[in-house]
């Protein structure tokens, strides 16, 4: 949780903390402020309602909700902020997050949700994500994001021979 607070995550459930805390640490790499909370949609809407309704004023550029089962909390997040919402479908179910991914993905025009992976590669793709909007009017993030695309492009072994 280093750096200026920039990213609010939140989780419907306390069972979804260890996978969505993989997106705080991702935000960490970047010196990314974040903070994580829990609150239903369903079980706490006014909480979410006021979260949400606050989350600009309190510094917070972009939210990340992770949701199972129905998933509605991203979409209801979305609906109460022109903040950038990053939904991260989790397998909360038999259905291994697929109703997650179905429910989040499937937004009404003009409440888009960006939707990442289920589970954990998500979570961290939605850190990445974040990163990259923040890095849009951060240079800080910028560099360090250019350095992190930087080193993974160092892992790449093309064949004996080949010339990209």
């Amino acid at each position: 949780m280093s750096g200026t607070l920039m990213v609010g995550i939140v989780v419907g459930s306390e069972s979804d903390l260890d996978v969505m805390s993989k997106c705080g640490k991702v935000l960490d790499e970047y010196g990314i402020g974040w903070e994580i909370g829990v609150m239903s949609a369903h079980r706490a809407g006014e909480v979410v309602r006021s979260y949400a309704q606050q989350a600009s004023q309190r510094g917070l550029r972009v939210l990340v909700a992770g949701a199972g089962a129905a998933a509605h909390l991203p979409g209801v997040l979305a609906s109460l902020t022109t903040l950038p919402v990053i939904g991260v479908p989790l397998a909360a179910t038999p259905l291994s997050g697929f109703d997650s991914l179905l429910s989040i993905v499937q937004m009404p025009p003009g409440i888009p949700v960006a939707t990442v992976a289920v589970g954990d590669m998500g979570a961290r793709n939605a850190g990445h994500l974040a990163a990259e909007i923040i890095g849009l009017f951060d240079e800080s993030v910028a560099a360090s994001l250019a350095e992190h695309r930087a080193k993974m492009r160092e892992t790449a072994r093309p064949p004996e021979g080949f010339v990209p």
